[in-house]
């Protein structure tokens, strides 16, 4: 049985570093490691990750965290608060998308009360411990200890109570629609509540029942927060029930609690996920199952802070996209559909967003957790079926966040590293479909597809914003349409289309100031014209973080720009210009320029998504050695396991992928190849156990905060001289052996034959 460990949060030389009990090996407990705090202490004008402790099961179904936020508050926990307000069953993906399907559970003393400033009570970091599959905290207004132990549908409470005739549990089922029925024979309470921000449809609730192990004492319903006296049930815009206990000093109530998309019946079903196990028991088997996940990367030797980084990041990239089907009696797996309302057979996952993880975030699984996404491209398919549509932003349903059509990437990165299990007929027409069409939302299909497919770019003077942010996504999207085409065998007039697509970024380049640049419908670039301008022609970013985006063809980029010394220099600059910016698109300054200005790396916004691969641009020009110095620059200024640790949002867990690839040495520049760009490993060793039993060895015994550079490299015993990894390489079982020094060795790497893929020298 693996010994419980608790996080315990101060203020010390790392303020808000959740300590451990002296750790055991990493190996043997990896969950140890892991701060769930990490990245919530932000708000919305500067995030520090945006995050909030999700106390859940590896792409649970159901998350569950302290409330400090007032209902509906997208920023529902936030570290510099001190008050909570309850315990609130979550779904929610960022504070941007806030939640769906939520209610609370709260425990009081003394007077009975529902409002939740009322019920609200002070509590302490210094009594807070918060592990992945366990949380616990003290009330100090109700001396009150709550714990909760999650499964991936359900989670078991454990109340301990002070000695009183007046102790209280409150379950919200929170406004604009809910339903609260309490069954004192069965000490039992049912309900509904339907509170959501979109993406769903008209039937949609979420049925939830809690079960006691104490007879209830007594039993109170509110309406719309007035008291409903003499009734057992209440259907209202804002429905809730308070049921007391009398209590000695440490007496501990227990409850159950399950919730459904699809039935009151199905989360009685989901109940079982506890079974007549006892609190400890769920949270040793949740404990089990996140070492488990966890496990797939053991890293040994660099400082507790870095240990504590790694994995606190792997938690974040093991979280998102949830789970969103369920299984009926007989074990088989069915889901809600958050498209037409129906229940229907087959997997379905959610709450993501493309934009942001197709870059790392799906490589990632794509690596280590092949089985996982087996299920989410099977969820996919499913998702066409019923909208018409692949979601590039689904919470849970399709949302209007974002530009481009990154699903393409997603389905064609997972088909070419092996996933299989998916229907393909469906997802490549789901592609092509998307490709071609503009669809219902903004964000979904392809928004400006007629001037796209006519000119090869989106007009600046159209009114459609983010032009040039979306040519040059959709250009790669093409790209990766283009590589699944062959791998499918599609027809050559077919694959040649989207080939050709693939160079429409080529359209944008403004070759007077060597940068992107918006274009107009007759051909001229857009005027004027400030390259430090966020937003615009720009998706959260300016022609500085956007002209890299061409994640496909970097070798295309190089001759555009005159060659590797201009590429190289070009490069340089972004680092070294001021943090200068032109927020006027917005109005104001919003937190991703704040975030890199107050960065201190130039012009490099590593807090937000379009540039994260910047970095290792360098190995496509020769100068490897400068994408060593620059990932251990970022991996060791912009992330901290502690409340501030991240440098902007985490986003569903691609920030998080980007910290974890990059500490092992590698990054996946472009998904839709078989490839993977070196960097430079954190640690003196790190095994990835691939799920075939196989696995992925990588040595650098000489790495130290000096030694950031790679000397030389083997491969399987062999000199390597290459600035890439390949993938199908890697997963027949692999060990590197890095040679690590202070010094860059400036002849490694350094011939265009060790350069990574471009479409150009491809073809």
């Amino acid at each position: 049985m693996l010994k419980p460990f608790t996080i315990l949060l101060a203020f010390g030389l790392l303020a808000g570093v959740a300590r451990a009990q002296t750790p055991t090996a990493a190996n043997a407990d990896p969950a140890q490691w892991v701060n769930p705090l990490m990245g919530t202490d932000s708000k919305p004008d500067l995030s520090n990750g945006n995050t909030y402790p999700a106390i859940a099961l590896p792409w649970g179904m159901n998350f569950w965290m302290p409330q400090t936020g007032k209902m509906g508050d997208g920023w529902a926990y936030q570290y510099s608060a001190d008050k909570l307000r309850g315990f609130k069953q979550t779904h929610q993906p960022s504070p941007w998308m806030n939640d769906y399907g939520q209610f609370a559970l709260m425990p009081i003393t003394g007077k009975r009360v529902f409002d939740e400033e009322a019920r609200a009570s002070w509590f302490s970091h210094k009594a807070e411990v918060a592990e992945p599959n366990y949380y616990r905290v003290y009330l100090a207004d109700h001396d009150v200890t709550t714990e909760i132990a999650p499964t991936e549908r359900a989670a078991r409470f454990r109340f301990t109570f002070p000695k009183s005739d007046s102790a209280y549990v409150v379950i919200d089922a929170l406004d604009r629609g809910s339903f609260v029925k309490v069954l004192p024979g069965q000490r039992r309470i049912i309900g509904y509540t339907t509170r959501n921000s979109g993406g769903v449809p008209k039937n949609f609730k979420n049925y939830f029942i809690l079960e006691f192990d104490h007879d209830f004492n007594s039993t109170a319903l509110y309406q719309d927060k007035a008291l409903a006296p003499g009734v057992l049930e209440v259907t209202a815009k804002h429905a809730g029930a308070v049921v007391g206990f009398k209590t000695r000093k440490g007496e501990r109530v227990n409850a159950r609690v399950a919730s459904s998309f699809i039935s009151p019946e199905q989360a009685e079903l989901n109940l079982r996920e506890i079974g007549e196990q006892d609190f400890d028991a769920v949270r040793q088997q949740g404990r089990a199952a996140w070492n488990k996940a966890l496990g797939r990367i053991d890293i040994e030797g660099g400082t507790e802070a870095q240990r504590r980084t790694f994995y606190s990041c792997l938690y974040r990239a093991l979280l998102f996209p949830r789970k969103l089907y369920e299984r009926d009696a007989n074990g088989n797996v069915m889901h809600y559909s958050p498209f037409n309302g129906q229940v229907l057979p087959g997997f379905m996952y959610t709450d993501t967003g493309f934009w942001d993880t197709f870059r790392a975030l799906f490589p990632f699984l794509n690596l280590l957790y092949p089985d996982v996404n087996t299920e989410i491209q099977q969820g996919l398919a499913n998702d066409y079926r019923e909208s018409g549509w692949l979601p590039e932003w689904g919470s849970p349903g399709l949302r209007d966040v974002m530009v481009g059509n990154n699903s393409a990437s997603v389905v064609a990165d997972a088909y070419l590293k092996g996933i299989r299990g998916q229907d393909m007929n469906v997802l490549y027409e789901a592609l092509t479909h998307g490709a071609n069409n503009a669809g219902p939302l903004d964000a979904v299909g392809r928004k400006g597809v007629a001037y796209y497919n006519k000119l090869g770019y989106v007009p600046y003077d159209v009114k459609i914003d983010e032009n040039a942010a979306r040519t040059l996504e959709y250009a790669y999207d093409d790209f990766t349409i283009y590589q699944l085409a062959k791998a499918l065998g599609k027809p050559k007039k077919e694959i040649d289309l989207y080939a050709r697509r693939s160079q429409n970024y080529r359209k944008l380049f403004d070759k007077e100031t060597g940068l992107m640049r918006g274009r107009n419908q007759d051909g001229s670039f857009q005027k004027p014209f400030n390259p430090f301008k966020w937003g615009g022609a720009f998706t959260e970013g300016n022609s500085w973080h956007y002209t890299w985006s061409v994640f496909h063809d970097v070798q295309g980029l190089i001759d555009l720009m005159g060659g590797r010394q201009k590429f190289v220099a070009t490069l340089d600059t972004v680092f070294t210009l001021p943090p200068v910016f032109d927020a006027s698109y917005y109005g104001e300054v919003i937190h991703e320029i704040r975030e890199m200005q107050i960065a201190n790396m130039g012009n490099y916004a590593h807090g937000n998504q379009p540039i994260q691969h910047m970095v290792y641009l360098y190995n496509y020009a020769g100068q490897p050695w400068k994408a060593q110095y620059w990932v251990r620059e970022t991996l060791n200024r912009l992330y901290l396991p502690t409340p501030d640790g991240y440098c902007g949002d985490e986003d569903n867990g691609q920030t998080s992928a980007w910290y974890v690839f990059s500490a092992l040495g590698f990054y996946p520049v472009c998904p839709g190849t078989d490839q993977y760009v070196l960097g430079a490993p954190l640690f003196p060793k790190a095994t990835l156990h691939l799920p075939s039993g196989k696995d992925i060895v990588l040595n650098a015994p000489n790495n130290s905060a000096a030694n950031r550079y790679v000397n030389g490299l083997t491969f399987n015993g062999q000199p390597y001289d290459k600035n890439w990894l390949s993938h199908s390489e890697l997963m027949q079982g692999a060990t590197l052996n890095f040679d690590m020094s202070a010094a860059p060795n400036k002849s490694r790497g350094t011939q265009p034959a060790a350069a990574p893929y471009s479409f150009s020298k491809a073809k």
